[in-house]
Parts: structure tokens; C-alpha cells; sequence
């Protein structure tokens, strides 16, 4: 559980990012950094983890910068607009991108996180405007 300092802390810091997410310079030389993560972007609201394409996708690992106050855990709540905002101002807005609901086997659920597939070619079964 975070302590009220650190909480206080980390809006301290939020206040100080773009409102938009801005391109991380420096995440590289951290000494844990996650196998196949290429890209690191950050704002007041979110931070996002760009990991490398496999099989034909890249997947944007999305949360919130704050804490909620009683779980101690990232704040949840990205809704459908946010994700589609975050996809759009992490230069990918032209693509299609999936979120997957896995098989109850396959659940991996420790952080109030979400994860987008953001693919190469359109998807052959999305609603198009035309």
C-alpha cells in the first residue's frame, strides 16, 4: 500500500507531464526493462508501454499515473474513448487495435491495466464508416 507522501508525491509529479502523451527519451539505460518493450510514453493521465510486433501487432500496455487512495493500486477506469485517444496520440490512430478477453486459463490480472493488440492490416470483421 502506498503511503499519503507517496501518493502525494506521484500528483506532484503528473502535474508536471503534458496533457498529452509525449514520447519517454531515457527509459532505455533503466536497468529492468521488460524483454521486446521499444517504446515508453507518458502524460498526466497515463503511462504506455509499447512492446514489439508479433504476429503482425504490437501491444500498448495502458494505466493510469495515479493511485487509488484504499486498493493501493493504479486507478481503473480507462474507458473506450480513453483507449482510443491513447492509440490515436501514440501515433498509431490510423490503425485497428483489439483488446482481448482471454480464456479463464490464460487470466493474468495484477495491475488495473489494459492491454491494446494494435495490428498492421485492418481487421477483415470491423464496422467500417462506409
Amino acid at each position: 500500500m502506498t503511503t499519503r507522501t507517496e501518493r502525494r508525491a506521484l500528483a506532484r509529479e503528473n502535474a508536471k507531464q503534458p496533457a498529452v502523451l509525449t514520447l519517454v527519451d531515457g527509459w532505455q539505460a533503466s536497468a529492468n526493462v521488460p524483454p521486446g518493450l521499444v517504446e515508453v510514453w507518458r502524460s498526466r493521465e497515463f503511462l504506455v508501454q509499447v512492446y514489439s510486433a508479433q504476429a503482425g501487432a504490437i501491444r500498448a500496455s495502458v494505466n493510469r499515473t495515479s493511485i487509488d487512495f484504499e486498493s493501493g493500486r493504479w486507478e481503473d477506469g480507462i474507458s473506450w474513448e480513453d483507449l482510443q485517444r491513447v492509440k490515436r496520440e501514440i501515433g498509431r490512430g490510423h490503425l485497428d487495435a483489439v483488446e482481448v478477453f482471454p480464456a479463464d486459463r490464460d487470466i493474468v490480472n495484477v495491475a488495473n491495466m489494459r492491454h491494446l493488440f494494435i495490428l498492421d492490416d485492418p481487421l477483415p470483421f470491423a464496422w467500417r464508416r462506409d
